[in-house]
Formats: structure tokens, sequence, C-alpha cells
């Protein structure tokens, strides 16, 4: 058909015979070196499926960990991208976040040469052909509701790479001690949940610097919050009397404070300045008390707010509680202040009221003279 259409271009586009005859041989040398290019790279990803015996025992690399030996370990390279921090909550100390995550192990029985397949350095096949690792996340509360990428991408040489995006929900202790000027440090901890450090060695793939670069260019949102770095770190645990090799991901960041200053720091702050302009009230009038009761249960209501913010298991108690119990202890002794002067001036009249007539006898006989 291409053949057809530049044949078809040519004797529209050419005058003379001889230009026409000319122009036959140029597309003919043209198509030749065509032709033998497509002879000469034949094959596809099948071919490759073939060669490796895919389509024959799809479970001869799916049934044993990969490995030149039984006393080599696998090595599974992790690396992590934050795409967005989309909930933290703090009352339940949970994490929600949304991540990429890469995992790259080398399976030694795969290979072939991309000279003898047109080149082709890669393929994708289907994640049910080839062993997995079992890694998993120590924190994670909640399984991941998304569907897992069903193909995996194989390199000639037998580096395979695995590519996830998950949403996870995963515990994190808050510590609210500085709130709402606090920072918060969240870890991912991976590891295999069968393979012990002698079989699967979970490695880091990038530096620190590049997953923190990398994730600060790609972030779309950081809900209240802003996003610091991710530290990773190597180490070796004991798990139920298995020694285990696991990477730590740990997600610094700090809240978004102003937010919390202009509608809960400020007005509580205003609320005293409120209590303490009931001073140029007069005692003697009921309104003083009743404004001052106001005020006193407007406190009340804003620390109720903030007790469904902090959780109840810090094991300090948060600045910000002591800055509303102390604004609410000086309300409280102006309450009483207040409640005392009334009550000698209601006792100082009920005195002058109950005085015998015979006083006030005594006390009209000088005015008389």
């Amino acid at each position: 058909m291409m053949f057809t259409g530049i044949l078809c271009l040519s004797l529209l586009t050419v005058g003379s015979t001889s230009d026409l005859a000319k122009t036959l041989d140029e597309l003919e040398n043209s198509l030749g070196d065509y032709m033998l290019e497509e002879v000469a790279c034949n094959k596809s990803t099948w071919d490759i499926i073939t060669y490796l015996k895919l389509d024959q025992n799809k479970d001869q690399f799916a049934m044993t960990r990969p490995a030149k030996n039984h006393l080599t370990p696998t090595k599974v390279y992790l690396d992590l991208i934050l795409y967005a921090i989309l909930q933290v909550q703090e009352k339940e100390q949970k994490f929600n976040v949304y991540v990429w995550l890469d995992m790259i192990w080398k399976h030694y029985q795969i290979r072939w040469d991309p000279n003898q397949f047109c080149n082709i350095t890669s393929v994708a096949i289907p994640t049910k052909l080839l062993w997995q690792p079992d890694i998993t996340i120590e924190e994670r509360t909640e399984k991941s509701k998304d569907t897992e990428s069903p193909f995996v991408h194989v390199n000639y040489n037998g580096w395979v790479l695995k590519r996830n995006n998950m949403v996870l929900v995963t515990t994190c202790v808050m510590k609210v001690y500085k709130f709402p000027f606090d920072t918060q440090s969240c870890s991912l901890t991976f590891k295999s949940i069968i393979f012990d450090e002698k079989q699967v060695k979970v490695v880091k793939y990038a530096e620190q610097n590049s997953t923190t670069a990398l994730s600060k260019q790609i972030m779309h949102t950081q809900s209240d919050w802003i996003f610091i770095n991710i530290t990773s770190n190597e180490m070796t645990e004991d798990n139920f009397e298995i020694t285990q090799r696991m990477v730590t991901y740990t997600i610094n960041m700090k809240r978004r404070y102003l937010l919390y200053m202009v509608n809960f720091l400020l007005p509580i702050l205003m609320f005293l300045g409120l209590d303490l302009a009931s001073f140029m009230m007069s005692d003697t009038c009921g309104e003083k008390l009743g404004f001052q009761v106001t005020v006193l249960l407007a406190v009340t209501v804003m620390q109720l707010i903030l007790n469904e913010i902090l959780p109840s298991s810090s094991d300090r108690i948060p600045l910000i509680a002591i800055y509303c119990v102390g604004i609410f202890g000086l309300m409280m002794l102006s309450l009483l202040e207040t409640i005392f002067v009334m009550y000698l001036i209601e006792k100082d009249s009920a005195n002058k009221d109950q005085s015998p007539a015979w006083a006030n006898t005594i006390e009209f006989i000088p005015q008389a003279f």
C-alpha cells in the first residue's frame, strides 16, 4: 500500500518519461533497502517470550527465588516517591499518603542478546510469570484499594522493575507538644514477610536528596502541611526470631499554622480582652455577671474543639492546652471576683435595710438642731 501511494504520487508529479524512469529506479532502490531492514528486524516481544520458554512453562521463573545459588541473597532495591500528602489525623494518629513505589531485582535466569532480537532491550510481561518479593509495610493499617499493575518491566540482562502507585493509610505517632507550630515525622518501613536477610535483602535504590528533590517536583497536594524532606536508612532487626533487612523512609513535614492562629489562638486572646473590659462595667448591675459567664462559655467551646483535634495519648500536655487553661483560669478568677464584689454589695445593702428605728432617730436629732 505504501509502495502504491508513493508510485501514484510520482506519476502525478513527474513530467517526462525519462524523469519517470529515473524516479522509479530511485524508488526501487529505497524500497529494497526498506524491505531488507524489515526482513532483518522481524522480531517481536513474543519471540523473546518464546526464547525464554515462558509460553511452555509459565511457572519456571515464578516458583523459586532468583539467585546464583541458595547462599546468595536476592537484593531488592526500593525507590519511593511521595506524590501527595492526603490527610494527617492527629486524633487517630493516622497518616494518609499517595506514593509511587519502584521495586527492582535481578533474575539471573532471564537474559537475551538484543542483537538477535532487533535491539529490543526490554519487554513488559505479566507479573504472574515471574517471582516477586513479598514486601510489606510495617505501619500499614488498611489494605490498599488500588489495583496493582499486571505487568513488570524486564531488561535483557535480567533486571526486573515493578512499579505501583499506592494510597497508604499508616500509623504515625504524633508529637503535638508544640501544636500548631509542630513538625511531624511519619515512617514507612519496608521488609519481607517470610524471607530473612540471608535470602532477601531490602536495599534503598536512590539517595535521600534525590528522592526529596523529585518528590517536591511532582507533588500535587500537601493538605495543611509543608513537605520538608524524606530521609531513608537501612537497618537489620529481629522479628519473631527472624533477622530481616529493612528500609525505612521517614517523611518530615511542618504544619501550616496561620489558619490555627487566626481561627483559634487570636479569638481566645480576644475573649480575654473582653473579660478584662468588663471591669469597666458597674458591679451593681447583673449584666456584668452574665457577660463574663458568656465569654467563659465561649472559651469552653474552643477547648472542646481543641479536644477533638489533639490525641489523648500524648505523653506531654501541649502548650496550646496550657495556653487555653491559663486564659480560662484568669477569666474564672475574674468571674469569682465579680461574684464576690456583688455579694459584698448585697450584704451591705441588707445591713442598711435591717438597722433599728431608734438608730435612725438618733441620726435625725443632730440634724434637727
